[in-house]
């Protein structure tokens, strides 16, 4: 190969270069020449569903390329590489597309070529779709028209505009869409997730501009078919009878309505029902229902001996009595003969149903008992077979009947008395059940049992009263009359009611009133058991405020009752009503309680007639009782106000305070009391032996401990103990027959006498003086200060103890107080000495349980060695015992006016 150089190195890369292009592109021209262009490329097209099916003559190959324009602007709509099988039996290739738009919307251009990897054919000729917006179609038109789409879809439309117009707008339901140019003439709108369409289908509206001109299409949105609960019976005992249940509403009618076939036969349409009747029963069913939008399937299968459904009865009738009727009935089909029935009959009267059941083979008529004379009812029947229970039938027609008339029931009979031996006998209005037919009267006999005389009377029809006067009957030797009542109608009268009454009322010890309370239920009322009430009770009621000849309601109770609940559409609020309670027996009927008692309290209706007068700085207000009828409610009370200006001051508020602030200052007085009796609850005695005493001196005296000392001195400013006793001294060897005289001495630092032989201190807790001794004093003279006592002993009685107990232990001393003698509590000799008689029966002493008080302490003091009493008897010393007596009185009040806590 020759190298073309211009310098001294030759360069012959560009002339390789040239060879290897030129060897690449006579390789594809080869190529080319290999793979078949398509031929005999043809169209079809399937308006409805926007498909468009391509098929070509294209050899051996198996991938092609697919391209699709709009002709009109050569807009490329659909570009693809596809594989195609070829068909053996034609030897054709052949694809399906499926358009967005409608296919006349514009025309559309199609060419194929055959493709091997990155090898290609040529195109093929192209091939044009003739759309409907060729010149040669000026018309204005819509696309799709009257299409039938599932519920959600979208769906394109297209408007194509009259030639020489101008396009305006696309609308659904007043509402301008999106649209796009397809061609000169053509728009496109898409409507998408649409809802179910009316009966008539939904409007899609083109106009031109300026909307002189407009088309349309109209789209219909709906649902598949799903029917459910295929069910098939038997009425005749041959055909069957096959119903189900269509669903969910399509929204398609018309032409697109839903159609149903059972085992291949076309069902007839019915506007609400959906059954189908074949003639044979054929045990095994399948229902197809089908629409635009598609088809569904159900299947049945049963015997006919448990799909017996009978037909509704027939010419129902009656005969009827009195107290009974027979209903009668006749069968459609003959086959119910020998079928075993069970049927129902449902009785209606007065707005009340009943129920009856009875079974039979081939049953055709029923008794119903338990009715009520000259009645309306009316009646109906179905049945079912009784062996393998599938449903019931159709209820018959209602069939009316009235039942014969009878003798009328017996009256609810009582009576009212007044005050003036007047009263009437009554009796509650018969029902029209009770009446048994129309009343034409009432007979109304007064007989009196002893006398053996009767008087009758007869009343119309609207007459519930009979009067009565007792004084007519005065001339009877019998103690009670007998009222009877009977209703009287066309078949004849009733039993005869009956009520005793007293000739002669007495007075008798008025009862205690009580009172009823209301409640949703009524009035209940209670009361104990009358063993003299053979016949029940009666409990009558009237309004309070009625005296003569009221109109009284009554109802009456079995003996073995005890309590009623009394209920009345007559009861009105704010109306007092008596209730009263009548035992029944052999004898005319005998009050045993009342009550009174209001549905519902209201506030009185009229005011109190208010009159005032004055009582020289006072007021006194005086006013009237409220009627009876006014008070509406039981009077609790009645609050006075004072006119203040422009406002009414309520005057019972300060009277509640001031009985408050009284009972306040009460109560207080009376906790001061209990704190001073409690802190003074306790007493001690202190028992202080001395064996030298003074003969001469003889007395007994009191001394308060916090005076005396070792020394004979006072303990001066140091803080007085108050909670120790008072010793009381006494000399037990001394016996005076003079009487005791209590003095209060005049000095606090009274000490006490001395004597030579022993000496008894006697404490007595409670006994308190401000500074001040009590002193019962034998001898005026004899009366001496100074002696101080050397050995000091004491026992103690606390809260009421029973009698003195020796103490060993000496009393706790102050600083300038010398110690205690240890000669011990008590000289044997000193204790047998005889120097005093103990006393055994003492008036002025209480019982051991009580507490050490006033009396006991005074009345009965003992020694350490005896429990017997140590004051002389009552014979010897009377006077003693007034002065003492004397003393624990003054005891007593300075007791209450002590200071001390």
């Amino acid at each position: 190969m020759p190298c073309i150089s211009s310098s001294s190195k030759p360069n012959c890369r560009p002339v390789w270069l040239f060879f290897a292009l030129l060897g690449l592109s006579a390789m594809h021209t080869h190529a080319k020449e290999d793979l078949t262009v398509p031929e005999q490329v043809s169209l079809s097209a399937n308006m409805s569903t926007k498909q468009l099916s391509i098929s070509w003559l294209g050899g051996t190959a198996t991938t092609f390329d697919l391209m699709i324009l709009r002709t009109e602007f050569n807009e490329t709509v659909f570009y693809e590489t596809v594989s195609v099988t070829v068909n053996q039996v034609s030897g054709r290739h052949q694809w399906n597309w499926t358009s967005v738009e409608p296919l006349e919307c514009t025309s559309l251009s199609i060419k194929i070529r055959s493709r091997d990897g990155q090898t290609t054919s040529e195109w093929s000729s192209t091939q044009i779709l003739q759309g409907s917006d060729l010149p040669s179609n000026d018309k204005f038109q819509m696309y799709p028209q009257d299409k039938v789409v599932p519920v959600g879809a979208n769906t394109t439309f297209c408007c194509i505009v009259e030639e020489g117009k101008v396009f305006g707008n696309i609308q659904q339901s007043n509402t301008v869409m999106n649209t796009m140019q397809l061609s000169r003439r053509s728009y496109a709108t898409t409507v998408y997730n649409q809802e179910p369409s009316v009966r008539t289908g939904t409007n899609i509206l083109c106009y031109d501009y300026p909307k002189t001109q407009l088309t349309g299409a109209v789209v219909f949105v709906g649902y598949p078919p799903l029917p459910s609960d295929l069910m098939c019976e038997t009425h005749d005992l041959i055909s069957a009878v096959c119903q189900w249940n269509e669903g969910r509403d399509t929204h398609l009618y018309g032409k697109r309505r839903t159609l149903y076939s059972l085992n291949k036969r076309i069902c007839p349409q019915t506007q609400r029902e959906r059954k189908c009747i074949m003639d044979q029963w054929d045990g095994n069913w399948t229902l197809v229902a089908q629409n635009p939008l598609g088809q569904y399937s159900l299947t049945y299968s049963a015997e006919l001996s448990h799909r017996v459904r009978p037909e509704a009865p027939a010419n129902v009738n009656s005969i009827v009595h009195a107290w009974y009727a027979t209903v009668l009935w006749q069968w459609k089909y003959s086959t119910y003969s020998s079928l075993a029935l069970v049927c129902e009959v449902e009785l209606s009267s007065q707005g009340y149903k009943t129920t009856h059941t009875f079974s039979g083979v081939g049953l055709r008529s029923v008794d119903l008992p338990d009715l009520y004379p000259d009645e309306d009812y009316s009646v109906q029947v179905r049945c079912s077979a009784q062996q393998n229970f599938w449903k019931w039938g159709d209820w018959s027609k209602p069939f009316f009947f009235k039942t014969k008339t009878y003798v009328p029931e017996a009256p609810d009979v009582w009576m009212w008395m007044n005050r003036d031996n007047t009263g009437q006998v009554i009796w509650k209005p018969l029902t029209r059940r009770q009446s048994r037919g129309q009343i034409t009267g009432y007979k109304v006999t007064f007989w009196s049992p002893e006398e053996n005389q009767q008087h009758t009377e007869m009343f119309s029809p609207d007459t519930t009263a009979a009067p009565i006067n007792l004084t007519q009957f005065a001339t009877f030797s019998g103690n009670k009359i007998k009222a009877t009542v009977i209703a009287e109608n066309n078949e004849g009268e009733s039993q005869p009611a009956s009520v005793l009454i007293p000739l002669r009322l007495t007075d008798v010890e008025p009862l205690v009133v009580s009172r009823a309370v209301h409640t949703d239920s009524g009035f209940p009322l209670f009361w104990w058991k009358d063993v003299n009430s053979t016949c029940g009770y009666v409990v009558e009621w009237h309004e309070a405020s009625c005296k003569w000849d009221c109109p009284v309601e009554w109802i009456k109770v079995a003996a073995r009752n005890t309590n009623v609940t009394v209920e009345s559409a007559n009861f009105q609020p704010g109306v007092r009503y008596n209730f009263s309670l009548y035992s029944c027996s052999s004898e005319a009927p005998e009050l045993q309680q009342r009550w009174q008692g209001y549905m519902q309290e209201l506030v009185p209706s009229g005011s109190v007639s208010l009159s005032a007068s004055q009582q020289d700085s006072n007021i006194l207000l005086t006013w009237g009782e409220i009627p009876l009828v006014k008070r509406r409610g039981f009077i609790q009370g009645y609050n006075v106000y004072i006119s203040n200006g422009s406002q009414l001051a309520l005057l019972a508020d300060w009277l509640i305070l001031e009985i408050l602030a009284s009972l306040g200052i009460t109560a207080l007085f009376l906790i001061i009391v209990t704190f001073i009796c409690y802190k003074k609850r306790k007493c001690m005695v202190h028992i202080v032996e001395k064996p030298e005493w003074d003969s001469s001196k003889e007395m007994l005296v009191v001394i308060p401990e916090e005076d005396e000392d070792e020394e004979g001195q006072g303990i001066g400013d140091e803080p007085v103990d108050t909670d120790e006793p008072t010793s009381l001294r006494y000399y037990n060897h001394v016996v005076d027959e003079r009487p005791i005289r209590p003095r209060y001495p005049d000095s606090s630092t009274s000490s006490a006498s001395s004597l030579d032989s022993a000496r008894t201190d006697v404490t007595y807790t409670g006994i308190q003086t401000s500074g001040s001794s009590l002193v019962f004093q034998l001898d005026p003279q004899g009366f001496s200060e100074g002696h101080q006592p050397q050995t000091d002993q004491f026992a103690s009685c606390v809260g009421g103890g029973g009698g003195y107990r020796p103490q060993m232990q000496t009393r706790a001393q102050s600083d300038d107080m010398r110690p205690a003698s240890p000669e011990p509590f008590l000289d044997p000799q000193v204790a047998s000495g005889g120097g005093y008689k103990p006393q055994s029966s003492w008036n002025f002493d209480v019982d051991a349980g009580e507490s050490c008080g006033l009396a006991p302490s005074l009345g009965s003091p003992t020694s350490v060695a005896s429990t017997q009493f140590l004051l002389p008897d009552e014979e010897e010393h009377g006077e003693e015992k007034r002065q003492l007596s004397s003393s624990a009185a003054t005891w007593f009040t300075n007791l209450l006016s002590s200071t001390k806590p």
